[in-house]
């Protein structure tokens, strides 16, 4: 029982000692004695013996400190906390068993500064707490919340004494109502008494203890509950009742137990009777089962173990489905479901034939990269069925923990395999295609990086002995047809990259979508709406019509929408106009270019149409996006200025840069265009590309260099020629990206002549013939001939001189001109004399 002073005189006439001071020191074990409590202590060990006789011979102060570790017979210096509560002794009392009853009582907070050598007991050097006053709103409200809440929990305690909550209500220093209230808490840890000893400030202190006094109160107040429900239980049960309840109990038992040895004989049996396991699982399993018939049923570790054996026995192991090999049979397949798409089906037909040949081979490991829309997916299920293998998917978008992908070991509570594994569990081979959907939108944080767990599993040298964490066994991945999607490379890291055969899937060209829309799309759209019957025909015209002013995609989701929605518009006519008779569906249904707008109501997008007349410092450009490609009106202005040159219009920095390299360019030919040296200087330039939209990449720097020799020099710019190269501060013309994009969009546009650059002459054979036969493609590798094909000059022989080496071109899909096999050998490589610029420049 502990005792606190709480008479104001008492305490005015026995001031608090200050300094610092050496005192013995009594290490305490389960209690903390606090200022100005009075506590009876027993006290036993020799040293703390000692420690009291030499208080005794002093003037009976004793240092009061609480050990870290209460089993600690004799604590070190480390195991004893360094804040305690300097004490006097008020009484004491040897007792015939040799241990000493002495009555403390605490005087004040105390730090110890060191300890001072003694083997006879514990001495330490002592400095003394100054403990803050307190006062205000903040601090009244929180003594006023600390005695209700006392008051509370000796409601709930009955053997708190009456007196004890007199006491506290009379305490009116924040300083001390702390420390009056915690020794009369019962069941507080002792690091919660130490808490509120080594808290200083009175408004922290009392926060502390609301805290402590709150969280009493709930157990108290469970703890009631409870009683108070099983004292009702057992009033309720009567003694044949009671007996009842024990015989249900015993023969539940009895039929639980025969139910799990039935349940172990059926999983006994599994483990034997499975011919596809590995022997490290089957030995694993057996091992398990062994483990399992020694618990009890109900036991949480019998479920883990049960759970474990059953994802052992559910996995497919080294059972393979039948690869078909039948190489035409699969390529029918895959045209069958999917238009163009050459270079992923003929590397399937590959693997194919090389797999029949070879007993054993690695399966690839495929990554098709493209923009939304594309086919990506689709394809992969194509495949399976063309191998005569199961599909499987799994969506890695948002995936951040690495457990996704190895499982959670089964030491954590509600452990699984991870999710290739839980993949595979839902196919019943080992071979199938397996499907990581956007492999590219995965990230990291603390728990992991899923694609460094992915490198083992897409190496073909590795993942035959793939290690799922939940199953801790080596699993065979080699047989799997890997197949990953992703919409852009940059986000997929550089080793995971480079374990995977990337395959590029390029947005479609209108002539693929026009294919695709009547092959696939209007058939599946028709059927979706109710009009299977119905011969729906939409002319070429009419779908031409929605992919140029209704969508502006690289895929064919958008368009197969709009094409949904103008078959359900021809199914709401078509039920109209039968007025609730059961008039048969009409045979087939027409719908022309005219009628779109009619149907799909005011286009999105408008025609892409360009200035059809020859104007100064207007030039057509051309460029790519993940919608396709498109042609961009480059515009260029001279007024007097300082030398400014502004580029406008919604531009990356690189195309900035190449505009820079364009005018140093101009600069560099000053003399040969005819223009007055320092022409730069006096006037600005003002660059712009119409149309909000985000416009990047090189590919624009003949463009703008055009447009701006043609401002400068006053001379007009063809408006049948666009045109697409990167420009170097010399004048050379460097190869760019996207070139089928690009001519399909010029030939979309009406656009008769094209410029690219020579290097990109390879490219040539990617654009459909049609586009060609309908082009002039000119191939050049420097400025000069861009100049000399785009602008409108009265005599470019006397600019660029007669003997000038004329580009290669492409007319009517025949190649002509300087570079083709009869010019080869006597036309020389084209030397530009074009000197780095100058400083002056």
């Amino acid at each position: 029982m502990f005792f606190h002073r709480n008479d104001p005189s008492e305490r005015k006439t026995d001031p608090e000692p200050e300094g610092k001071r050496v005192l013995p020191l009594l290490p305490l074990r389960e209690m903390v004695v606090f200022p100005n409590m009075v506590a009876p202590l027993f006290v036993g060990r020799e040293r703390s013996v000692r420690a009291l006789e030499e208080a005794m011979n002093l003037n009976k102060e004793i240092f009061l400190a609480a050990q870290t570790k209460v089993g600690q017979n004799d604590p070190s210096e480390d195991e004893i906390f360094r804040i305690g509560t300097l004490g006097r002794i008020a009484q004491l009392l040897r007792l015939p068993d040799g241990t000493v009853k002495v009555l403390i009582e605490g005087r004040a907070r105390g730090r110890i500064v060191a300890f001072r050598s003694s083997d006879a007991f514990f001495q330490c050097e002592v400095e003394l707490i100054d403990e803050p006053s307190a006062s205000g709103p903040e601090i009244l409200g929180l003594m006023r919340s600390v005695k209700e809440s006392f008051e509370a929990y000796t409601k709930l305690v009955r053997n708190t004494p009456p007196e004890a909550l007199l006491g506290i209500q009379a305490i009116e220093e924040p300083t001390r109502l702390a420390d009056a209230i915690i020794g009369h808490l019962e069941g507080v840890k002792i690091q919660d008494r130490q808490k509120i000893l080594e808290t200083i400030e009175p408004q922290a202190r009392l926060e502390t203890l609301l805290a402590i006094l709150s969280s009493e109160i709930e157990i108290r107040e469970v703890e009631q509950k409870i009683r108070k429900r099983v004292k009702q239980q057992m009033e309720r049960s009567q003694k044949e009742y009671y007996l009842n309840e024990q015989m249900q109990a015993i023969q539940k038992e009895l039929g639980d137990r025969d139910e799990f040895k039935a349940e172990l004989t059926e999983l006994e049996e599994a483990i034997r009777d499975h011919e596809f396991l590995s022997a490290e699982a089957r030995e694993r399993a057996t091992k398990e089962l062994k483990k399992l018939r020694m618990m009890q049923p109900m036991s949480a570790e019998a479920t883990v173990i049960r759970n474990y054996l059953e994802w052992i026995l559910a996995l497919p192991w080294a059972k393979r489905a039948e690869v078909r090999h039948d190489l035409e049979s699969a390529e029918a397949i895959l045209d069958d479901d999917h238009h163009g798409l050459k270079k992923p089906k003929e590397r399937i037909l590959e693997h194919l034939a090389v797999e029949a040949l070879v007993e054993k081979m690695k399966g690839p490991i495929l990554c098709f990269v493209g923009p939304p829309g594309v086919g990506k997916t689709s394809l992969a299920r194509s495949i399976a069925r063309a191998t005569n293998r199961e599909f499987v998917r799994l969506s890695l978008g948002g995936v951040r923990d690495e457990a996704e992908i190895r499982g959670h070991r089964r030491t954590y509570i509600g452990a699984m395999p991870g999710r290739l594994i839980q993949s595979l569990r839902k196919c019943s081979t080992n071979n199938p295609v397996f499907l990581l959907d956007e492999i590219d939108k995965m990230s990291s944080d603390f728990r992991g990086d899923p694609a460094s767990a992915l490198l083992e599993v897409l190496d073909p040298e590795q993942n035959k002995t793939f290690n799922d964490h939940y199953l801790d066994l080596d699993y065979d991945l080699s047989d799997v047809m890997f197949i990953a999607t992703a919409n852009s490379l940059g986000s997929i890291p550089y080793p995971l990259r480079d374990r995977m055969e990337i395959i590029e899937l390029s947005g479609y060209t209108e002539f693929e979508k026009l294919a695709i829309a009547e092959r696939y799309l209007i058939p599946r759209q028709a059927e979706a709406s109710g009009l299977s019957g119905v011969d729906v025909r939409i002319d070429d015209a009419a779908v031409r019509h929605i992919i140029q002013r209704y969508t502006r995609e690289a895929g064919v989701r958008n368009l197969e929408r709009e094409i949904g929605s103008v078959c359900r518009k021809l199914a709401k006519e078509i039920v109209l106009a039968r007025k609730g008779t059961s008039e048969a569906l009409p045979q087939a249904v027409h719908v022309r270019a005219e009628d779109i707008e009619a149907k799909l109501g005011t286009p999105r997008y408008p025609e892409d149409e360009i200035i059809r007349r020859n104007e100064i410092g207007l030039t057509h450009g051309l460029s790519v996006n993940l919608a396709g490609g498109s042609v961009l009106e480059c515009e260029a202005s001279v007024v007097p200025g300082k030398g400014r040159l502004v580029v406008t219009g919604l531009l990356a920095k690189g195309m900035q840069e190449s505009a820079q390299a364009a005018m140093r360019y101009i600069r560099s030919r000053a003399e040969r265009f005819g223009l007055k040296a320092g022409f730069h200087s006096r006037s600005d330039i003002h660059v712009h590309f119409p149309e909000f939209v985000q416009k990047d990449g090189p590919s624009a720097g003949i463009t703008m260099a055009t447009s701006i020799a043609s401002a400068l020099l006053s001379i007009p710019v063809r408006y049948d020629v666009a045109m697409t190269g990167e420009i170097t501060l010399r004048g050379r013309v460097l190869p760019i990206g996207g070139l089928k994009e690009k001519a399909i969009a010029a030939h979309r546009a009406g656009i008769k002549t094209v410029i690219i650059p020579l290097q990109n002459r390879k490219d040539l054979a990617e654009i459909p013939g049609r586009v060609l036969a309908e082009l002039r493609i000119v191939m050049v590798d420097h400025m000069d001939q861009v100049l000399a094909e785009a602008l409108l000059f009265e005599d470019v022989d006397a600019v660029f001189g007669a003997d000038r080496i004329r580009p290669l071109e492409m007319r009517d899909g025949v190649l002509v001109g300087a570079g083709t096999d009869a010019d080869k050998a006597r036309a020389p490589a084209i030397e530009p004399t074009v000197k780095p610029p100058s400083a002056e420049q």
